[in-house]
């Protein structure tokens, strides 16, 4: 891509999960490509018959081919390189340490900047680009967003940053269901905390068997799988996805970043059990 001008579209998930938390998802999108890559999901979803806003949340056994064949469409565009995706959660086993009263009250906010500042490589960007940011909507307070965005602001006065322009209001909070990028964005972001967090193994209550929405849920997790390992063959969804270059962080198409606190302490009691053999 050779744009100029590039669109971030970033979401989150899962800020407490039972073995992975602190979900943090990004799709980047060059402006030329940006309504081509609109049209073609939105005419997709059409022809579906997918006329709402779709989620994660919302698969089900009868929806589940029409999640598929949408996510096969946004996974083509990934594959060529018009659009990037990057992931980003913690490991519950990899404990920070001496965090700060403050730190912990900001702790949502600290991660995403570190997601927008390290996730995509964009300190490997050759030229001068603009970058606009839309956020799906925050769930904290106004004044908490605001202060957020002027750190985000801020990284375009250090050195690794000089080629990035940001505006202040190019970095704003939007409506997901406005945005099918963003829609799609948050199929795969669910599908990796549900699978990562061993959610496809729930049992309702009372139940012997999963439950449907369960089943299709997992059916959709490993179409979304199978399309990433077209990619990246052989793709490990629980660690950081390896690179043979730091520019690699900006010219891949689909990565992963299991985040580790500069200072922390590792609790073997809160990974996964294995498996029996």
């Amino acid at each position: 891509m050779r744009d100029k001008e590039f669109i971030l579209f970033c979401d989150e998930s899962d800020r407490h999960g039972k073995y992975y938390s602190n979900f943090y998802g990004g799709v980047i999108v060059g402006s030329s490509q940006y309504q081509r890559i609109t049209d073609r999901l939105n005419n997709t979803k059409a022809d579906l018959n997918l006329y709402q806003e779709v989620k994660w949340e919302k698969v089900t056994e009868l929806y589940l081919p029409k999640y598929e064949e949408l996510i096969r469409v946004f996974f083509e565009e990934i594959s060529r390189s018009n659009l990037r995706v990057r992931i980003m959660f913690r490991q519950n086993a990899h404990l920070p340490r001496g965090l700060s009263r403050e730190q912990v009250d900001w702790e949502y906010y600290l991660l995403y900047y570190q997601f927008v500042k390290h996730g995509f490589g964009l300190e490997h960007v050759l030229e001068n680009i603009r970058l606009r940011l839309y956020f799906d909507t925050f769930p904290d307070t106004a004044e908490k967003s605001e202060q957020f965005k002027g750190f985000l602001l801020g990284l375009t006065k250090t050195k690794k940053w000089q080629s990035i322009d940001i505006n202040r209001e190019d970095i704003t909070e939007v409506h997901s269901h406005n945005h099918v990028i963003l829609q799609c964005l948050d199929i795969v972001l669910g599908a990796m905390s549900f699978r990562l967090n061993d959610k496809h193994k729930e049992i309702p209550k009372g139940a012997r068997r999963r439950g449907k929405r369960t089943v299709a849920k997992e059916k959709l997790y490993k179409t979304i799988l199978s399309e990433i390992r077209k990619i990246r063959p052989n793709f490990n969804i629980g660690v950081s996805t390896r690179t043979e270059t730091p520019a690699d962080r900006w010219r891949l198409p689909y990565m992963h970043w299991a985040f580790i606190p500069s200072d922390e302490t590792f609790d073997s009691s809160l990974i996964k059990p294995r498996r029996r053999k």
